[in-house]
């Protein structure tokens, strides 16, 4: 499969090209969202693309939003039948979705399970992760004694998503709302990955989107516990004390890490090598999690 950086379909509006998705109104009440092989992180797009991974990411989320227990943004039209064109056709089999148009929440629902990442840098400070307090003495990649909601802002593309404590959650959508998506976050957590242990994966942390309907249901969007919104760890190399080798973009994440670049925009050429373990990787966890 070759690599999709950017879709260009013109039988349809474009709406907005995110970090990865690329977004087009199909009519009032539906949204084409094409996931192309693009790479963010640290909040920038990485120059080359990960050839397969918007069908993977796809394959994951479908996944997912049949096997949670919760209402979501599918439509179960045929992203081909949204287009007109041969070529389109080809752009949007097997890495698309067409789905309801929903007004976004203004946060991004992050939920953590093990100390890793930004919250082991901020527990190395301050004995708390996003403004939580944690017991002393937990070690890198611990499993945390309970998940923690600790939502962000949602930055454009060039932008660093800022983490908010609950009580600006509050502001921003109310209590009712804030105490709903924060419960639902953490239950889908939970069943995510007591599901993903029997298949030898942890997830360490995941990010959730929701957005709401005309009546103010509450839906799952955007995508579902894929490789580039969580942290897959394979069981069988998991280890407390140090953070284990992951089965998502923080191969990359790292490799970045381990160069001199300021992580502002461009970001680095990234090695075919570095490119291929991470494709690798994020099919690996796909097969993991579907295989019969």
């Amino acid at each position: 499969m070759s690599a999709l950086h950017e879709s260009s379909l013109t039988s349809l509006p474009l709406l907005h090209r995110g970090k990865v998705r690329d977004l087009y109104e199909v009519d009032a009440e539906h949204l084409l969202i094409v996931q192309t092989d693009r790479l963010s992180a640290f909040d920038v797009i990485l120059p080359d693309p990960i050839p397969g991974k918007g069908a993977v990411l796809t394959a994951m989320s479908n996944f997912w939003f049949g096997k949670l227990d919760y209402p979501n943004h599918l439509s179960g039209i045929a992203p081909e039948s949204a287009v007109k064109e041969t070529e389109e056709m080809e752009q949007v089999k097997g890495r698309a979705f067409v789905t309801k148009k929903l007004k976004p929440l203004p946060i991004e629902a992050i939920v953590r399970g093990y100390l890793v990442g930004s919250g082991w840098k901020d527990y190395q400070k301050t004995g708390k992760v996003c403004g939580i307090g944690l017991p002393h003495g937990l070690r890198e990649a611990e499993k945390l004694p309970e998940p923690l909601f600790t939502p962000s802002t949602k930055a454009v593309a060039g932008k660093h998503d800022e983490n908010i404590s609950y009580e600006e959650t509050v502001r921003l959508l109310g209590a009712p709302r804030a105490a709903e998506v924060k419960n639902a976050a953490i239950a889908l957590y939970v069943d995510a990955a007591n599901y993903a242990a029997t298949r030898g994966i942890i997830i360490a942390d995941t990010k959730f989107e929701f957005g709401v309907d005309n009546e103010g249901k509450l839906y799952l969007i955007d995508e579902a516990l894929t490789p580039d919104s969580s942290r897959f760890w394979p069981t069988e190399s998991y280890k407390a004390g140090k953070n284990p080798p992951s089965f998502d973009k923080q191969f990359v994440r790292d490799w970045l890490e381990s160069s001199d670049w300021d992580k502002k925009a461009p970001a680095p050429r990234i090695p075919q090598d570095v490119l291929q373990k991470t494709a690798d990787k994020y099919r690996e966890a796909l097969l993991r999690l579907t295989a019969g």
